[in-house]
């Protein structure tokens, strides 16, 4: 049960940051999902780089690292994709 927490953790997380961003009406529920998953991981290293904590459990704290890593990853591929 766990693990379908967690994709439902990185989906919100994912379709908030798309939703900052302006890149939900491009983006589906999959997209959504993969993107708020590295994006609790980016927003992870993100943290540990300023010497905070990064996604320590399913708590507010942790969402609002989900959503800064996801859309930091929204907006790389956004310079990157603007580039090609």
């Amino acid at each position: 049960m766990n693990w379908f927490i967690w994709i439902i953790f990185g989906g919100l997380a994912g379709w908030v940051a798309s939703m900052l961003t302006k890149r939900n009406g491009s983006m589906g529920i999959i997209a959504n999902v993969i993107v708020g998953i590295i994006g609790s991981w980016l927003g992870g290293f993100i943290m540990s780089l300023f010497g905070a904590a990064g996604v320590t459990g399913f708590n507010l704290r942790s969402f609002v690292v989900a959503v800064i890593g996801a859309a930091v990853l929204l907006g790389i591929f956004s310079l990157v994709s603007k580039k090609s």
